[in-house]
């Protein structure tokens, strides 16, 4: 079996995440296996994906082509949309990135079946709306794995273009039954979709590791006695939480011992999609929070989790699945989740999870106040969060799951 990859983005985000464990896992489970992958760049995807054992070659994509992205269109207008355009406005945008970008579309299909084409593979497995799209039009007779990580009903773009490909992909996996629900409404002509679970490292993620110096990270002096550290670890995705996490800290009792990061930083090149760090500091300075709350940049999720005390979880939109969430269960550490969309299938509330309304920063304010105050309470969360990730985010489950599907499509 030759099984090649395609990538629209060569960061390290959750989908990202995900094709690494696919890549490891295939190789251990399925050793005589020829894996490879197409990226669009040079960026800490290719070196990652080289190490975990495929053949990767690198066809850029063109500016115009990276670029575009529907947030401007459902989001402008919208309390989280950057600079307060109107829906008509952010419509515009959209039209115009999207006629940029296929005045592209055209050299870059041209490299890319060439780069297929010699790889001469069976299965052609896709990540990203985009990357799905542009597959079905350059694998030539091999068959298509469409992977769905994000919802696609709120896009009516990327919909009608799925669905115009859709009867070119043999199999859909996707990684909830909260998205195979979403792609069954919005494709229903596709193939019926399979849920397939991310998985984690559970020996990277492990709780007894390494963990980062926060403080040294933030700029920050060592604490004076005890403190509570909470994290908001994400990308600078605009449906993150970030300013929701802002508010909560800010409404914490300035008796509690707390110390608060915000871990990560933009991820994505799709205009409008995300914050800066400037924005977010300002934030922080207007609501009071500058000196409990630190920003430490991108960071190993594993050694930053495990320097937390509650790790959070605050997307305002239903999560696909929320790879954060199965790391910090597997490092121990004690979650506030908005358990709504995928997000919710993997914890039990209460259990190996607290729970906090979506957007309600008063909400997760209660939950943190609650957590900082009970050490014990903490810990039990933590216990149980382990075991939970180890029954269901095994990478070599992912593994097996995936190269079945392969050997029954091919």
């Amino acid at each position: 079996m030759r099984v090649l990859f395609l990538s629209v983005s060569d960061e390290l985000g959750g989908s990202e995440m995900a094709l690494l464990d696919m890549i490891a896992g295939l190789k251990r489970v399925r050793p005589s296996w020829t894996i490879g992958a197409v990226l669009p760049g040079r960026g800490p995807l290719l070196a990652r994906a080289e190490a975990a054992g495929a053949d990767c070659t690198v066809v850029t994509l063109p500016a115009p082509l990276a670029r575009v992205g529907e947030f401007a269109s459902f989001a402008a207008g919208s309390s989280g949309a950057p600079g307060g355009r109107s829906r008509a406005a952010g419509r515009a945008m959209l039209a115009g990135r999207l006629l940029a970008a296929a005045t592209v579309v055209p050299s870059y299909l041209s490299r890319l079946r060439k780069v297929v084409g010699a790889f001469r593979p069976s299965i052609v497995h896709t990540n990203g709306f985009k990357a799905h799209v542009l597959g079905a039009r350059a694998c030539g007779g091999a068959r298509l794995v469409w992977h769905m990580h994000e919802y696609i009903s709120d896009r009516k773009v990327s919909r009608r273009l799925l669905a115009a490909h859709a009867g070119r992909a043999s199999a859909i996996l996707a990684n909830s039954a909260s998205v195979a629900t979403d792609v069954r409404q919005a494709l229903p002509g596709a193939a019926a979709p399979q849920v397939v679970y991310n998985a984690v490292d559970l020996t990277s993620f492990d709780p007894g590791g390494p963990a980062e110096d926060l403080d040294s990270r933030a700029g920050w002096s060592p604490a004076n006695g005890p403190v509570v550290r909470i994290g908001l670890v994400a990308t600078f995705a605009r449906w993150k939480g970030h300013e929701v996490f802002l508010r909560a800290i800010a409404s914490l009792p300035a008796s509690l011992p707390v110390r608060a990061y915000i871990i990560g930083g933009p991820l994505y090149a799709t205009a409008g999609s995300q914050y800066g760090l400037d924005e977010l500091t300002r934030v922080a300075a207007a609501l009071g929070v500058s000196d409990r709350v630190g920003f430490t940049g991108y960071l190993p999720a594993a050694s930053a989790m495990r320097a937390l005390d509650v790790v959070v979880h605050a997307s305002t939109r239903p999560e696909p699945f929320g790879l954060v969430i199965a790391e910090a269960m597997a490092c121990g550490r004690a979650l506030v989740t908005s358990a709504t969309g995928g997000a919710g299938e993997l914890i039990e509330a209460g259990v190996d999870a607290l729970t906090h309304t979506p957007g309600d920063s008063s909400d997760l304010a209660r939950q943190l106040a609650r957590l900082a105050g009970d050490a014990a309470l903490r810990g039990s969360l933590g216990a149980h969060a382990r075991a939970s990730a180890e029954r269901r985010f095994d990478s070599t489950r992912l593994a097996h799951e995936i190269a079945q599907v392969y050997e029954r499509i091919a």
